[in-house]
This record gives C-alpha cells, structure tokens and sequence, in this order.
C-alpha cells in the first residue's frame, strides 16, 4: 500500500507536532485517496453512540403536561386501597400483574411499620373477573426468618406454572437480594425455592423471553452506585440466572437504577431511573444482554422513579412513567410514551391519569404520586398497575412510617387507543 507523504515525521519533530500529525492522519488518508473506510467507519460508530441516546424523536417536540393528549376509554380499577385504620398497614409499593390460566393476579409490598424494614411482606389479590372485584388480600412470604423483609417482585406465567421473584433484605436494605417461589395450585400456596439472585438484584420488571431461548429480567443491583442490572436465565432453568451490571458513564452522577428492558432479537435496551436529573438513562445491548454500552442521559425527560417499558403486539415500544416535557421529579401525570411501529425512538406521550381525578375510582389530588408502574398485555389490551400515594392525605405514622403509604390501582387500555400515526 502506498503511504502518503503526509504521514512521514522526522523524528527530532517537537512532541506537539507530532500529536498534531498523527491527528491529521485521517485528512492525510483522505487526500490520498486512502483510509476512507477507516475514517468513515469511525465516523459512523461516533455516529451510532449519539444514536444511542436518542430516546425521543426530536422531530417532534415532547409535550407539556397541559398539553399532552389524554388516553379515551380507559377503565380504572382499584386493587388495594389504603385503608390503615382497617388492617393497620402503611407501606405498599411495586404492584405487579400476570395473567395465569384465566386470572389475573396483581401482588405488591407491604407492611406495618416503615418502608424497606425488616416487617414487609409480599403480598398479593386474585381477580377473577378482569379486575373488577378482587379476592381478599392474601401473603405470598411474610419472611420466615427474623430481621428478614421479603418486598415487592415480579411474576412470571410460564406453560402451567406461575413463578413469583421477589426482593428480599435483611435489617433495613442490607444483603438485598432475589428469591423465587412457585405457586402449587391444589392448596394455593406459595413453594419457596430459595434465593436464586444474590449481590444486591431486584427484580423492577418482568421477564422477557429473548430468541435465543433465555429470559432477561431487569432490575437494580443496591450497593456501591446502585447501577442498574438485569439477570438473564439458563434456558428455561428460573432457579439459576447469571447477574448482568450495566457499566456507567463516567458523567453520570447519582442514580437509583430500576430499570425496564425493550427486547428486539439480540438489541436489548434498558432504560433506567436517574438520580441527579429527571432525564431517562439508557443503554443498548447487541448479544442478548451479555454485553452493554454505558448507561447515558437520553434526550428524553423521566421523572426519578421506576420506569416500566416494552413492546406491544402491534410492533409499538412503550415507556410507562411521567415523561413530559416539564415533569421535573413530579410523579405525576401518569403517562405512556409510544413509538411507530418498527420504529426505536417514542415520537408521543399520552396521558393516562392525571394526578386530579375526581371521577375515580381511586385517590384524587393535586399532589398526588403516581408511580412505579408495571404492565402486561392481554387481549388486546394493556394493563397498566400503578401506586397512588393520593397526596399523603389521611396517612398516620412519623418518619419513615409515612413514606410511600399507597393505594394500588389499574389502567385498563384498549390497544387501539394508542396508535401512533
């Protein structure tokens, strides 16, 4: 290959020439007629990173929230409210919903004293009819151990059985990490099958399975800078799963990692909770999660809260959370943003509560907190769960006792209300 002349230094050059040469390779390369693959590959991966923060399509301009549309013909439906003065628990946090063989199930933490101590429970309701009415509220793991907390988790429908993996602690928020149980239907208990997911995971959202035969389940990994992670299955194997840490740039400040998963073949997003500013963060995986790019700050406001997010049937990503132009780290409007079909970035935001709901059902108020949602599709509708902290209004305790006293609740959504033209 010829070498342009370009590319010749004495060796006696001053350093800084020498810096200023090899930075004018490129151009040198070019000029010759040579190197344009190399430098133009290298201008389209720059071009690729850039691409990769792009969660909104900034052809679009993200509506206030005065301004975004809100979602017609949605049904609500109350699944726990808070009601201390009759059973005497504060704390309810992280609804989770499954369809399993004609039910519909939706579980949460819970407990009597403060959040995350060592009192929660993971408890849960049963409907039978699409969630108008609810069975009374029965317990999945209380903690069989002292100073144990077993929390909120995620479930898992899979050929005739339901898993259920929850987050689990020891004192306050100390040894976090996941155990799994299986539900025996002749006797409607819950089998434990022990902690399938140490060093600090907790699972934020559902498993998903990928094309290549295994589940990805993202979550958080709590200690050191609390990044968010996601653990991926041994085939069909739900009591063995290999623990993935979503590397962070450097840039980043603090952060809260609960984080969602967009599968699409092996390109897996995960969008994350931030702490330092109410922007989304996200990071792009090619080989099925193994491997990540750095968790950056999107283009997209989110406020600092779980984010839950997937893909519809009808080819549509989706991000549950409050995502709207102003939102700051309000948690409310409850909003879903949606893409094209077959297209990456969301390019609308859609209402689907507000935090004044006087029409009910469910808590109304100006202040309130609508958070830590989960979704699961079903017939041709989405099933949105939510908390309600119904603007702290009625709540007793002191401290930590009132910290995220919610009722939860449902959004019932018909597919067709969220096209995107």
């Amino acid at each position: 290959m010829h070498i342009p002349a370009c590319l010749f230094f004495r060796c006696n050059l001053p350093r800084p020439c020498l810096w200023i040469g090899l930075l004018l390779i490129p151009l040198c390369c070019i000029a010759e007629g040579l190197g344009e693959d190399v430098f133009f590959s290298f201008q389209r991966n720059t071009e690729a990173e850039e691409q990769s923060v792009l969660l909104w399509d900034d052809a679009r301009p993200l509506p206030r929230s005065v301004a975004a549309e809100r979602l017609q013909q949605v049904e609500f439906r109350v699944i726990k409210p808070y009601e201390y003065n009759t059973d005497g628990y504060r704390f309810l946090h992280g609804v989770a919903l499954v369809w399993h063989k004609g039910k519909l199930l939706a579980s949460f933490g819970h407990n009597r004293g403060g959040e995350n101590t060592d009192t929660e429970e993971a408890r849960y309701r049963v409907s039978e009819d699409g969630g108008r009415s609810w069975s009374d509220v029965l317990t999945l793991d209380a903690g069989p151990e002292p100073g144990v907390g077993i929390s909120h988790g995620v479930f898992l429908s899979h050929g005739e059985t339901l898993w259920a993996f929850h987050g689990a602690y020891s004192g306050i928020m100390q040894n976090v990490h996941t155990r799994a149980y299986t539900l025996d239907e002749s006797t409607n208990s819950w089998i434990p099958r022990g902690a399938v997911i140490a060093e600090g995971f907790w699972p934020m959202n559902q498993p998903i399975q990928m094309e290549d035969g295994n589940w990805i389940m993202p979550g958080i990994r709590v200690g050191g800078e609390h990044p968010s992670a996601v653990a991926i299955s041994r085939g069909e194997d739900f009591a063995r799963w290999d623990l993935r840490v979503i590397p962070r740039d450097s840039s980043l400040g603090k952060m809260w990692g609960e984080s969602a998963v967009i599968v699409s073949g092996k390109e897996i997003w995960n969008i994350s909770r931030y702490g330092d500013a109410a922007q989304a963060l996200v990071a792009h995986s090619r080989d099925y999660g193994r491997n990540w790019s750095p968790l950056r700050v999107s283009n997209l406001s989110m406020t600092t809260s779980k984010p839950c997010a997937g893909l519809l049937s009808t080819g549509q990503r989706y991000l549950i959370s409050t995502t709207t132009a102003d939102c700051g780290k309000s948690r409310a409007p409850l909003t879903i943003a949606l893409s094209r079909p077959g297209q990456i970035p969301f390019s609308k935001v859609m209402i689907i509560r507000p935090a004044e709901f006087p029409e009910g059902p469910g808590e109304s108020h100006p202040r309130a907190a609508l958070a830590y949602p989960c979704a699961i599709e079903h017939e041709g509708k989405l099933y949105v769960g939510y908390s309600n902290n119904g603007g702290n209004q009625g709540r007793v305790g002191v401290g930590r006792e009132l910290w995220n006293n919610n009722s939860a609740e449902l959004a019932i959504i018909p597919l067709e209300q969220l096209r995107v033209e």
